[in-house]
């Protein structure tokens, strides 16, 4: 599907669907979808302990943090190019040049992004965006809660969010292999992520009463406060978040 094509065919679609499952009222959590939900999320909750949790603790263990921190930088860096269609999308040309010239920097001299010179010599920090905010900067509702499966909380507005990020990403097009690249470098950026945040996401879905409850409260409040331009608190973040999403971006650049 050529280029063009694809990104009409992705931004027409998450016009389309963006406003669904919209509630009558104001409502702190609309979740008419919960036993579907749970049902996932008892799959995610599973996935985690029987892959994630180990295979992270003997990456992070094995695997030295310099060379953890490079694999997830390169990952990463692999955003840069949908950092700056959406900060173009959304009328921030600021960011967009930003994260142009970030992208630049760190596939050059960061060495294809496994280092991140843009941010420690230049002093420009990324700034992460997605179609999702693009939606939410049109004035697109968040729609209903969702658990997708591996790739964690979400909702309809950022669920379609994820679909087009993944079908209109130009890595794809620039490299041959550019999903399998970004695949391949997904999977450990993921485990560094599990294995760093190992204390705080074992206590949401492993100690907490209601793990589902839990996780849907923190996903909610940290976006919330993210799309608000504000600091969440220190207990309101996603343990999810640049943790499942990206395992399996790559395999779909060929969409």
């Amino acid at each position: 599907m050529l280029p063009s094509i694809k990104m009409t065919f992705a931004v027409a679609l998450g016009v389309l669907l963006a406003g669904c499952s919209v509630p009558d009222g104001p409502t702190e959590i609309h979740d008419p979808y919960e036993p579907v939900n749970r049902a996932v999320h008892a799959v995610n909750k599973g996935a985690d302990r029987i892959f994630f949790k180990p295979v992270s603790q003997v990456y992070g263990t094995v695997v030295p943090q310099p060379a953890r921190r490079a694999l997830s930088n390169a990952s990463a860096n692999l955003s840069g190019p949908r950092n700056v269609l959406n900060g173009i999308a959304q009328g921030d040309i600021d960011d967009a040049g930003h994260n142009l010239m970030r992208f630049m920097l760190n596939s050059t001299l960061g060495v294809f992004g496994l280092f991140d010179p843009a941010g420690s010599s230049f002093g420009l920090d990324s700034r992460d965006t997605g179609f999702g905010d693009t939606l939410a900067v049109w004035g697109a509702q968040e729609g209903a809660y969702l658990e997708l499966p591996l790739f964690g909380p979400s909702n309809e507005r950022d669920a379609i969010g994820v679909f087009v990020d993944i079908a209109t990403n130009p890595i794809g097009e620039v490299f041959d292999e550019g999903g399998e690249i970004a695949a391949a470098t997904s999977l450990p950026s993921v485990l560094d992520s599990r294995f760093e945040l190992g204390e705080t996401v074992d206590s949401i879905l492993y100690d907490s009463a209601d793990s589902y409850a839990q996780l849907r409260l923190f996903y909610l409040e940290s976006r919330r406060f993210a799309l608000s331009g504000q600091t969440p608190a220190e207990n309101a973040f996603d343990p999810y978040e640049n943790l499942y999403d990206e395992v399996y971006e790559g395999l779909y650049d060929e969409f």
